[in-house]
């Protein structure tokens, strides 16, 4: 794990808001497809702030730590470092309460799904369950992306758009246009009571019922799971697959989850019905 160069003082609210800011804007750089320099900004920074180049840097490593938390992007150039400063958290929820957008970064790119394409590769490793500290849980929970995914219409929308594209594309490529004709995109016709979103076909013809999740987070966010979806999944193993979309603002990826669904995730009971009978 890094480790923060040596500083004789702790940074200040004043520090930290000016770091956050600039991360943020950088990350909306990218977003857009504009260029620029991390070492320009970084030289920007130390005008204001009186701190190392290597300090600077590590910060900015300590916020891709918490925005991985968030379900949110994060600059590919600085790889998370989680040992930071509690000081941190507040400085992000105060740029967050402020900026509310910056919790939308796919709003900023328009006919998204129209103009990506899609890199499938393999689910994240599966790890023991790892309670995060009391600060980070209130801010997670302030800014829950797991809701904030669920509640996003449009995202969702986006992303199956996306995986309706890919699966046409894929079984054309497979030398099966007469299936990729059949790929019925169901949540569109018929609303989202099936248990999935896609009908679409393997190379031989066997039914795929695809259910996606999309976020603009990592491939580790946490995502929602509804009990219609879990049933589908437990009643047609070899149909059902979970198609997690991810990293959506940048540059989408997804990974296929092949029931059953708790080899690859925890499932975690988040409600319960009340009834009178």
């Amino acid at each position: 794990m890094a480790h923060e160069p040596n500083e004789r003082r702790n940074w200040t609210d004043e520090e930290l808001d000016l770091i956050v800011a600039d991360y943020f804007l950088m990350l909306q750089g990218e977003a857009i497809g504009k260029s620029y320099s991390k070492a320009e900004h970084s030289r920007l920074l130390r005008r204001h702030i009186d701190r190392s180049e290597g300090s600077i840097e590590f910060k900015h490593q300590n916020i891709s730590a918490v925005l991985l938390k968030l379900g949110l992007p994060r600059i590919a150039g600085y790889m998370p470092a989680a040992n930071y400063q509690k000081a941190i958290i507040p400085a992000i929820d105060r740029y967050l309460s402020s900026h509310p957008m910056a919790l939308y970064p796919e709003k900023t790119v328009e006919g998204f799904a129209e103009r990506q394409g899609l890199f499938v590769g393999t689910p994240p490793p599966l790890l023991a369950a790892n309670p995060s500290r009391a600060d980070i849980q209130r801010l997670i929970r302030k800014f829950n992306p797991v809701e904030r995914d669920f509640r996003n219409r449009k995202l969702g929308r986006d992303g199956e758009e996306l995986v309706f594209q890919y699966e046409h594309q894929r079984l054309t490529e497979l030398d099966r246009p007469d299936l990729a004709k059949k790929v019925r995109w169901i949540s569109e016709e018929l609303g989202d009571g099936a248990g999935y979103d896609i009908l679409s076909f393997d190379e031989r013809g066997k039914e795929r019922f695809l259910e996606v999740k999309t976020t603009v987070g990592a491939d580790v966010t946490p995502f929602y799971i509804t009990r219609n979806e879990l049933s589908l999944a437990e009643e047609r193993p070899d149909a059902f697959r979970l198609c997690r979309v991810f990293d959506f603002s940048a540059s989408p990826r997804m990974f296929e989850l092949i029931p059953p669904l708790r080899s690859f995730v925890h499932l975690s009971p988040l409600s319960y019905e009340a009834s009178f009978s």
